[in-house]
């Protein structure tokens, strides 16, 4: 797996145009310069890797537009040995800025060409993470409680189950809605039964299903 001049420069120039649309937390630009994002996507691709646009992977999903992997990150307001879990790995190039960033981070995928594809990428790129086969819709319970949860694809309401799985003082960050756009949603957990809803834009991601894939 090669990360050449050409390539860390165009991420330069990513980061760049983060930064002028407003990213301004300096962990996750640090992150996303060093992350490869082009090795999360087919070689044939290292031009559209570092354009700020969602791109189509394997399984039918896609890998998410940087700005919104920023956001995403940005809003978690993620430290150094916090747990995260991420509900739907897809290419793993989230997961791979939360490792960047030194988080703990627990992974579901539901795909399992994916899972084994993002898991591989990951570990070659020295990325250590919980990886786990499955549907995230339950989260994972037995590792929590969670600093973060986030999940990467349009939910129509966020599960009851994955709130509970938040530490308190415990941030989660879903786009949530029906139909072509959904409202980027922080949920903050102030207490036992008690949750602080923010809502940070509109976006379009593709959407959280149930059950598993077994392609391979």
């Amino acid at each position: 797996m090669r990360d050449d001049f050409e390539a860390r420069g165009k991420r330069k120039k990513l980061v760049a145009e983060l930064r002028k649309k407003g990213i301004t937390d300096e962990e996750v630009l640090r992150a996303m310069d060093n992350v490869p994002r082009h090795l999360f996507m087919d070689p044939a691709f290292l031009n559209h890797a570092y354009v700020d646009k969602a791109f189509p992977i394997s399984s039918g999903q896609t890998i998410s537009q940087p700005y919104t992997v920023a956001v995403q990150t940005s809003l978690l307001e993620v430290k150094r040995r916090e747990k995260i879990l991420e509900i739907g790995t897809g290419s793993g190039y989230q997961a791979a800025v939360l490792a960047e960033m030194g988080a703990k981070v627990y992974t579901i995928e539901r795909h399992r060409e994916l899972f084994l594809k993002a898991q591989k990428t990951l570990t070659a790129l020295g990325y250590e993470a919980d990886f786990f086969f499955g549907d995230g819709y339950a989260g994972k319970p037995q590792y929590g409680p969670y600093d973060g949860i986030i999940i990467t694809a349009a939910i129509k309401e966020i599960p009851q189950i994955l709130l509970k799985q938040l530490k308190t003082g415990g941030k989660l960050v879903a786009p949530v809605g029906d139909g072509s756009s959904q409202v980027m949603t922080l949920v903050k957990r102030t207490g036992e039964d008690n949750y602080d809803y923010s809502s940070h834009g509109h976006y379009v991601f593709v959407p959280m299903l149930r059950g598993i894939v077994k392609e391979k």
